[in-house]
């Protein structure tokens, strides 16, 4: 996608220059927050979690450069077109992430 975004402004005659990625990370399936989470959704949601990595910039490459030995896992309410004009956020996910947010901070697992 960058290659044919830098085509047509060097079509132009224009310079271009990409710079702002994020740094990737790995999540662990064996991580213990995640399962907890998975354990709290299910009592709460009466389903398993879809659980999946995605390519996406995640504040989580930065967070787990400068501490690579934090447990992290990343999810949110339902987007649609981030970071266009056509943005969306399914309101009813809102809701149902931040009640999933509190528990998780109730049962967050201590690190041996």
């Amino acid at each position: 996608m960058a290659e044919r975004i830098a085509g047509i402004f060097e079509l132009a005659g224009l310079d271009i220059a990409f710079d702002g990625s994020y740094p990737g990370w790995k999540p662990n399936p064996d991580s213990a927050i995640l399962k907890t989470m998975k354990g709290i959704y299910e009592i709460k949601f009466g389903k398993v979690p879809e659980i999946k990595a995605i390519h996406a910039g995640l504040e989580c490459g930065i967070i787990g450069g400068v501490y690579p030995d934090f447990d992290m896992v990343s999810f949110g309410p339902t987007i649609r077109f981030p970071h266009s004009p056509d943005e969306k956020v399914n309101i009813e996910s809102v809701s149902k992430f931040y009640t999933f947010l509190l528990e998780t901070l109730k049962n967050i697992p201590v690190k041996k």
